[in-house]
This record gives C-alpha cells, structure tokens and sequence, in this order.
C-alpha cells in the first residue's frame, strides 16, 4: 500500500474525512457480498450462506480491535509478525495521534484496514457455500484471520520510522521491503482468499449431487443487486488506499472504474458467442473479475493499463470457471476461479505497467511480484489446510446429507429466507395426512391438474416419494402436509393433484423434493392436464 510521507505529522481534515467515507464505502461491501453470493445459493440457503458474510462484521470487528490491528501494523518481529502493546485495543492511542507517513488519525487507520479484515475472511464462504455448518465456520474465520491474514498484512503493507529520516516511513515488513506492490489487497485480500477457499474445497466433500445436477441460483436479482453495491463500495476499497485525498486516489478509483467496465463488457462478449446467450451471472462475475485483478495495481497504472488488466482478467477467470466441470472441484460460487485467479494475475501485471518509479528494472520487479505472490498463496494454501483439517476432525465441518437436503436456513438457523405460502408454514395444521381413499365416481371439481418432475431419475422420485408417505415417529413435514391431500394419482415424476392453487403446489412440490434428494428439480405443469 502506498503512504504519503508528511513530516508535521499533523492532521489532515479532508484525508481524515476521505478515509472516513472510505470506510463506510468499504463496510457497504459486506452486505453487498451477501447479497451477491446469497442470490447465487439455492432457496433454502440464501439465510446461511448471507450469514457467512455478515457474521464477520462481528467477529473479525472485535478481533480485529482486540489483536488483529496489532499483529498487522505494530511493531515488526523480523520482518514477519508485528505487535505494539498500544494497539491492543487501542488502549494506548490517542484521538489525535497519526498513524505514520500519513495525515490521518491511527483510529481512523485502524478502522479503515479493519474492513479489509473483516470482507477477505467472508470471501472465502463462497467456495464452501451451502455445505458447511455455522459454528466450525465461525471457528474457521476468526483462527484464519489471526493466523493467516494478520500475518499477510504485516509482510506487505507494514511501516516503521525511516532509517535515514524518521519523520519519513518505510515498509518494514519482509515483502514490502523488499518492494512487492500491492495497493490495496491483490494479495493480502484475494489471492489469500482465493487459495485459502481452494484448500477447504480440496479437503470437504462436494455438494451432493454436483457436478451430475445442475444447482440453480435462487435469484439473479439479488446477485446483481449486491455486485453493484461491490462496485460502488469498490471505489473506497482502492481509493481509500492512497491514505489521502489526492491524485494518487483519483488515478485508483479512475482505474477501478476502467477495468471493472471492461472485464464485464468481455466476460458478456466470450460468454455470447460460447454459450449463445449473454447472462446476468455473467455481467456480475466478469464486472467482479475486473475489480478483484486491478486491486493490486490500481494506485500504479494508468486507465489504459487498466483496460488491458480488465479484459485479460476477464478471458482468464472465465476459461477457469468455465473448465471447473471438467476439472471436478466444486467451487460454488467461484471463489477461486475469480478472486485467487484473477487476484494472482492482477498482482503480477501491477510489475509489468505500474507507473510508480522503482529502482530496478521492469523485469527484476516483476520478479518480486512473483515471489510476493507465490509467498502469499502457498502460505494462505497451507495454512488452510491445516485449519481446516483440525475443525473438521475434532468438530466436524461439514453437513450431512440429511442436514444438507434440509438447507442451511432452517438446519442452522431456524428461519426461512423467503416464504412464498399462502401463509406460513408452521402455521399448517399438525393433523398427519388423511389416508389416500378410493373413489367411487370421480371428482365433481374441476380444478384438476397434473405437475411433473424433472431433473432426477423417475425411480429416485418414487423411492423419495415413497420414503416420505410412510408412518413414522416423527410429524410429517410442513411442506407435505401442503401437497399430499391434494394428490390423487402418482405416475412416474407426473404427479395429479385435485384443489389447491397449481402456482403454489408447483412450488411447494419443487421444494419438497429438494429438500428430500438434496439436488435441485425443476417442476413445470403439464400442458392440458386440467382435462
């Protein structure tokens, strides 16, 4: 990151007040992440999988306050760890003390950083998403934001007192030492993230069903919503990083806007003439790809630069995610693909057209690009491992298949992200289903209709079916007690139904089914089945 050298050391307003707008920009992005990964889930998964995001505001805000602004910027220990007693809850800072070779208060400092803290840990839930339970992911975060991005933070974006000017700052961390750019989180926020997420994928069991089932998004509005709150709140993310209001702010958020623009104008472009179709998925993926890549180089390139990083994110992260069927490794919502991908190539292309002068040649700080980068990502890639290996063996990470098929909203969390029923399900009376009855003429009522399933084997329909009329201990479910008085006939996956609103069964059937098999069918009315 580049800081501002000011030998008075004094406050500057309009930095403080940039900063301070920064940081609520770069807190927006939380809930935008949310709602960029909880659209791209299935239905009974938009609660947990949002809740993987949020979550972090509060644990990484405390932890962050607590020991994680210390470990990152306080004094070094080699170069490799840092810790300043005073940081430790800010217990020794005062309102008006400056954070070094910058004109801003360190609270405003700490802060601003804070919220880098708290979005790269909730980058990661979107490789694991709908298969990991709350608790050990909680666990999950708070050891990997101490032990893996504290750590990050020091080696790259630490200062100290300059040796031959202390009113001056220099880097004091081992990679930013040795002149490893990173302006604002290519790799301390998307390359840690991205490897860190190809870790725990490599390690947990692939949601059941994929890659033989299509999983649906449950809502593109929702994901472009939130990849525009990403966008906007991107503009604190790199602009802020200058640490002031100046033409180093303007050049990063002028260049954040360049590459985001470009990357989703190509991603739409590949994916029209690949698939035949551009899509809304698409638009946010590729408009994320840009912004993750010219994170790194977005205080040291120019628009034009910026152009090339845009596009070429966008051809690489695509290709990526494109050959993740064939490649067999289920990363739900591309957590990889995009910000470990598109996070590494941006890191690298910041040595080859940063603007900023350096000392060496082109060629031998490219060369420290990819030290800083390889550092980063074998170090996040291991370090996962390991935490992830010990959650699951001593608490167990994933879900099980019955707690997989019910969905994180309701197995984790006791609550329904949407209901779409004429009213709420608990409040279905609890009477079992009556006992199906032979009729001795048919129905006088005409509203009569046929639903069919498609997506899974007819036979594992009827065994799912089957299985779930039987009489047990336990209460049936709500969302059988909606649909099974209403079925009359069973015929492979075409299923009759008498009474009721066909828009409401159609859903209500869709869900129960998913919920049972774990994988997500897709039910349509049959045409002239009111006959």
């Amino acid at each position: 990151m580049n800081f501002l050298v000011l030998a008075n050391g004094k406050i500057d307003s309009g930095d403080t007040a940039w900063l301070l707008m920064s940081s609520a920009l770069v807190m927006l992005m939380v809930p935008g992440l949310a709602l960029f990964y909880g659209g791209m889930v299935r239905r009974k998964n938009i609660l947990g999988t949002m809740m993987h995001s949020m979550v972090a505001l509060g644990l990484i805000g405390v932890q962050w306050v607590l020991i994680g602004y210390a470990l990152a910027f306080g004094a070094t220990q080699g170069g490799f760890i840092g810790f300043d007693a005073r940081y430790l809850a800010l217990r020794g800072v005062k309102p008006d003390d400056v954070f070094p070779g910058t004109s801003i208060p360190v609270y405003v400092h700490c802060i601003f950083q804070g919220m880098f803290a708290i979005l790269t840990p909730a980058l990661i839930s979107g490789a694991f998403a709908e298969r990991v339970r709350f608790g050990p992911y909680c666990l999950f975060v708070l050891l990997w934001a101490t032990l893996v991005y504290d750590p990050l933070a020091h080696w790259v974006w630490s200062v100290g007192p300059d040796s031959n000017d202390p009113s001056k700052s220099a880097p004091i961390g081992w990679l930013g030492s040795m002149g490893a750019l990173d302006f604002a989180g290519g790799t301390v926020v998307h390359v840690a993230a991205g490897f860190s997420g190809l870790a725990a994928i490599l390690l947990l069991p692939t949601r059941r069903g994929y890659p033989q089932h299509v999983i649906h998004p449950n809502s593109m509005v929702l994901t472009l919503t939130g990849a525009g709150l990403l966008w906007f709140g991107w503009f604190g993310f790199n602009g802020g990083s200058a640490l002031a209001a100046n033409g180093q702010s303007g050049m990063a958020l002028t260049v954040t806007q360049v590459a985001a623009a470009a990357a989703a104008l190509v991603w739409i472009v590949v994916e029209w003439l690949h698939r035949g179709k551009p899509t809304a998925l698409g638009l946010a993926t590729g408009l994320v790809a840009g912004l993750v890549a010219i994170t790194p180089a977005s205080g040291f390139v120019s628009p034009f630069s910026a152009l090339w990083i845009g596009s070429l994110a966008s051809l690489v992260c695509y290709t990526v995610v494109a050959a993740k069927p064939w490649l067999k490794y289920d990363d739900s919502l591309d957590a990889f693909g995009v910000h470990g991908v598109g996070g590494f190539l941006g890191a690298l292309l910041t040595g080859l057209f940063a603007l900023t002068p350096v000392e060496d040649s082109v060629t031998k700080q490219f060369g420290v690009q990819v030290l800083a980068t390889v550092s980063a990502a074998v170090y996040s890639f291991v370090m996962t491992l390991v935490l992830v290996k010990v959650i699951d063996s001593t608490w167990g990470f994933s879900l099980s298949a019955e707690e997989e098929a019910i969905g994180l909203d309701r197995n984790e969390h006791g609550e329904v992200g949407f209901d779409y029923g004429a009213a709420p399900l608990e409040e279905v009376a609890e009477s079992a289903p009556p006992e199906p009855r032979p009729a001795s003429f048919p129905p006088q009522d005409t509203n009569r209709y046929t639903l069919v399933v498609e997506g899974v084997p007819t036979s594992e329909l009827i065994r799912a079916w089957s299985a779930m009329c039987q009489k047990t201990s336990e209460p049936p479910s709500p969302l059988l007690k909606t649909v099974y008085p209403l079925v009359t006939t069973v015929s492979g996956n075409r299923f009759r139904f008498r009474g009721g609103d066909r828009v409401l069964m159609r859903g209500n059937l869709q869900r129960l089914f998913e919920d049972s098999l774990g994988a997500s069918v897709h039910v349509h009315v049959e045409e002239n089945s009111d006959r």
